[in-house]
């Protein structure tokens, strides 16, 4: 970590309890003639000591350092850097073709005759196993053992490879199944807020930074760690030693004052926050917290609010280190030399949170007065969808649709009907708000007070519970709230992120059928973060976030057709109706049972965390530094696209003779492109798995097998909303193969072409690749034969994302669009080779058309820095990295 070039002398020690550390001063910019520190968001303090830091005089230059202290300016800036992180977090549907990647540049690196333990992350990698399992089994006490097993057994492959990575790479652990959800278990557990790297002999103190495969790695923004998600393959470069690519972003202060009132939740804070910043439009920008209500938030609360940072649209959603967040590190089992290292280390560098400091310079600022935030749910279909308690039956009846029975549909072998707005999915779910004690003893308490009332959960509601961590277990369990919630049918049905990512499980089978016939809008009620249609389950059209003891209340009262602010949940024991509020219980009952949460809990559960039960010790594992590939696997597969150069070209190879596979227009996101979902049995994907002898009922989905490139690359542009205009009369992932003039699936076409030894273009218009950053996006498009993407313009991430896997980004001359050329498809396209390529270059394609015509085009080249030159002509930063450690 220590920099090999200090332009501004900033190497200092600092010595907490008797241990030295070393640090890059931020004061020390101010004595050699930078102003202007003080003033910065502190989110560009950290961004500024990681350039400090790292300053090489290549990948961070001096002017990297002097644009963080320009952007006072403007408070906005177009300068690039590189930045970082400490380490690296995943989960297990976007983990596991990372470290098939890995595996596989081991055996590139043996072919080329080199060390394959050279393979191995440059920084520390944690990846959790939390997006598979399933609600199979619910409402029973035998039901966490039964979803556990179902999981192992449905993912023993994926799991088996994944067990091997955790012996066979160094920097690399991998928490089993059955644990905890990642953004819980590293703000609980992996997360320091102040890192210490030993190199040489010293200790170098720094903030601790992430990128994470997972959108919401922001959670751990409220722990005052700045980290994102990112796409796999910048994730991959992070882990290899290779900077991410950022602008310098725009900074919007969100200013909190007061404090909650009675009765109001995190939850209802976050939701009322997420549509405040929706609305504002942040996408892109970081989000800074600041202001005296700080003092009175729990940090469970701020890490509830940053792990929505990606449903309203910002980067991140930062939150200061004060007193609470020493208490928090406390609290959780974190060393006392971790918890005074944060504090000194932050007070020296400007970094601790005062009452009475100077705002700093925002690019904007916005306010909410805590006091004003009430009782809320967001939906029906986005979590930006703010909705007051009060407002919520209103809500719903505008969501059903007008020729629904009203009376209903008898649900077989039952007394009841299932009418519409009704709850059939309960569950209390998401490190979102699992992670908040005060929230999650609100819902027991909930279950408790209605029980002693008489109440009991709706028949038709199929109620979970999924914490993100064990240690609510053991709360729950100290304070005897797990039996109140069990006897309500809150059984543990795991620990992983289960119905907030859809993975509910199925519906009890006459509720399923009496929601077909008649095409009822019912509703899932979770304490989750997204709610997108089709989301939670195929069946539930409407689906609303909320609290957990809203939850825990929707589960009672059965439908969302209520007021629950002047309508009763039920009817009590002693006949007497019984209200929402005379269950709810008070801020003062809350603490005293969240005060029973105790730092032993965190070092009792935490203490074994890598382990893992028996199943998980006792899979089949491989032995060795390379993997044993298995032909037969439909899981993880050995990808094709690693080769270590045998030398980093300086020129441009060009191509000739290319087609163009897919004509397409505006913004064309990441979803467009990357395979996702389920796999449809008449699929390129699902003949595939047919081919290899997996039933359609055993498909799993694309996320599921994103260790297969076979599975992925035919998945690739498969999107049933996809519009080629090659094709104007078909929607979905279809193209015309121009010599045979058919129409074929994008894949079966681009097979043909590979056959035919026709390179590929893609054309398209403004915006490609908006959206999620998505590796696949690249990757399949790569393994389709496309040598280059032509567009209008591209979204920064996957204009990298395609770089780092070898493709070339061409932008039409200002100006200039597939519609003003005229094209339609048929073109034939070439690109002369160059002696030398640099960034930003005019390249020239020449365009042939059916009636011989040629035409010269002006295109720009969207290789926009000298490292990205490198990795294109090395054929992707993985390759570029192979070459670089053989010949290290």
């Amino acid at each position: 970590m220590a920099a090999k070039k200090n332009s501004f002398d900033s190497r200092r020690t600092l010595n907490v309890a008797g241990s030295n550390y070393t640090f890059y001063s931020l004061k020390a910019l101010a004595k050699a003639g930078l102003d202007g520190v003080e003033r910065l968001p502190l989110t560009l303090k950290i961004l500024l000591e990681n350039l400090l830091r790292h300053e090489d005089g290549s990948t961070v230059t001096a002017a990297d350092i002097r644009a963080i202290l320009g952007w006072l300016g403007q408070k906005s800036s177009e300068h690039e850097i590189a930045f970082r992180p400490t380490r690296v977090l995943m989960q297990d549907f976007t983990g596991v073709p990372a470290v098939v990647d890995l595996a596989a540049m081991r055996d590139a690196m043996v072919a080329a005759g080199g060390d394959p333990q050279k393979i191995n992350p440059q920084i520390p990698v944690d990846l959790i196993i939390d997006h598979s399992v399933m609600v199979d089994r619910y409402a029973d006490p035998a039901a966490f053992a039964y979803n556990v097993k179902k999981e192992m057994a449905r993912n023993h492959e994926r799991y088996a490879f994944l067990r091997w990575g955790q012996l066979a790479f160094n920097n690399f652990r991998v928490v089993p199944p059955g644990t905890g959800i990642c953004h819980q278990v590293n703000l609980e557990y992996l997360g320091r807020t102040v890192w210490v790297d030993e190199k040489g002999g010293d200790k170098i103190a720094c903030p601790d930074t992430l990128v994470g495969t997972d959108s919401h790695t922001t959670m751990i923004n409220g722990l005052a760690i700045l980290g994102w998600g990112v796409g796999g393959i910048e994730a991959e470069a992070a882990m290899l030693g290779q900077p991410v690519s950022m602008l310098i972003p725009e900074v919007v202060g969100f200013r909190l004052k007061g404090a909650l009132r009675e009765g109001v939740t995190a939850t209802d804070l976050v939701l009322t926050v997420t549509k405040m910043l929706r609305k504002f439009g942040v996408v892109g920008k970081f989000v800074e917290f600041f202001g005296n209500g700080l003092a009175q938030m729990s940090l469970a609360d701020r890490a509830t609010i940053a792990n929505m940072s990606p449903e309203f649209g910002a980067t991140c959603a930062w939150f200061p280190i004060d007193q609470v967040t020493l208490d928090y590190l406390a609290l959780t089992g974190r060393s006392a030399d971790n918890v005074a290292l944060v504090e000194a280390y932050a007070k020296e560098q400007g970094l601790w949170r005062l009452d009475d400091a100077a705002e700093a310079d925002y690019s904007a600022v916005l306010e909410l007065d805590l006091d004003s935030v009430v009782p809320s749910l967001a939906g029906p279909k986005r979590p930006q969808e703010h909705v007051p308690l009060t407002d919520l039956c209103v809500a719903t009846d505008k969501a059903i649709m007008a020729d629904e029975p009203a009376e209903g549909v008898p649900v077989q072998g039952s007394d009841y009907h299932l009418k519409p707005g009704d709850v059939v999915i309960a569950a209390i779910t998401s490190c979102t708000n699992t992670s908040n004690p005060a929230v999650m003893i609100a819902a027991g308490l909930v279950a408790r007070k209605a029980l002693a009332r008489g109440l009991q959960r709706k028949p038709w509601v199929k109620t979970s519970l999924a914490p993100g961590s064990k240690v609510v277990t053991a709360y729950y369990e100290q304070t005897g709230l797990q039996a109140d919630l069990d006897a309500l049918g809150f059984n543990l049905v795991g620990y992983g992120c289960t119905t907030c990512i859809g993975n509910s499980g199925p519906l009890d089978a006459p509720i399923a059928a009496a929601i077909k016939l008649g095409k009822l809008s019912v509703c899932s009620v979770l304490s989750g973060n997204r709610n997108f249609e089709g989301r939670i389950h195929p069946q539930t059209k409407l689906s609303w976030l909320a609290s957990p003891p809203l939850v825990v209340a929707y589960a009672l009262a059965g439908t969302t057709r209520i007021d629950l602010s002047t309508q009763p949940l039920g009817t009590g024991r002693d006949g007497q109706p019984v209200y929402l509020k005379d269950i709810w219980p008070t801020n003062a009952e809350i603490a005293a049972l969240t005060a029973q949460v105790s730092a032993a809990m965190f070092r009792d559960k935490y203490a074994d965390l890598f382990s893992g039960d028996a199943a998980w010790q006792h899979l089949p594992v491989p032995l060795g530094k390379t993997y044993d590939w298995q032909p037969l696997s439909t899981y993880v597969q050995q990808p094709t696209f690693f080769a270590a150069p045998d030398k980093i070209k300086s020129g441009l190879d060009g191509f000739s003779g290319a087609r163009i596979l897919a004509l397409l227009g505006d913004s064309i996101t990441t979803d467009h492109i990357s395979p996702a979902g389920s796999i449809a049995a008449d699929s390129p994907a699902g003949r595939y798995l047919q081919e290899n002898g997996i039933a359609p009922a055993d498909f799993n989905s694309y996320g599921s097998r994103r260790g297969n490139h076979e599975v992925m690359l035919r998945g690739t542009f498969a999107n049933i909303r996809l519009r080629n205009e090659m094709v104007p009369k078909l929607e979905g992932g279809f193209t015309r193969h121009l010599a045979s003039g058919d129409e074929l699936s994008i894949f079966d076409a681009a097979m043909r072409y590979r056959d035919e030894q026709t390179p590929l273009v893609i054309v398209a218009g403004k915006e490609y690749g908006s959206g999620s950053s998505r590796d696949w996006a690249a990757k399949g498009t790569l393994l389709l034969g496309v040598r280059a993407v032509l567009a209008e313009s591209f979204e920064r991430i996957h204009r990298s994302n395609l770089v780092g896997m070898g493709i070339l980004p061409l932008q039409f001359s200002a100006g200039m669009t597939r519609q003003s050329l005229k094209l339609d498809g048929s073109e034939i396209i070439d690109l002369p080779a160059a002696a030398k390529l640099a960034p930003g270059q005019k390249m020239t394609l020449t365009v042939t058309r059916k009636d011989g015509s040629k035409q010269q085009v002006e295109t720009l080249c969207r290789i926009d820095t000298v490292n990205e030159v490198a990795y294109y002509n090395s054929g992707g930063i993985l390759n570029y990295v192979l070459y670089t450690m053989l010949h290290d």
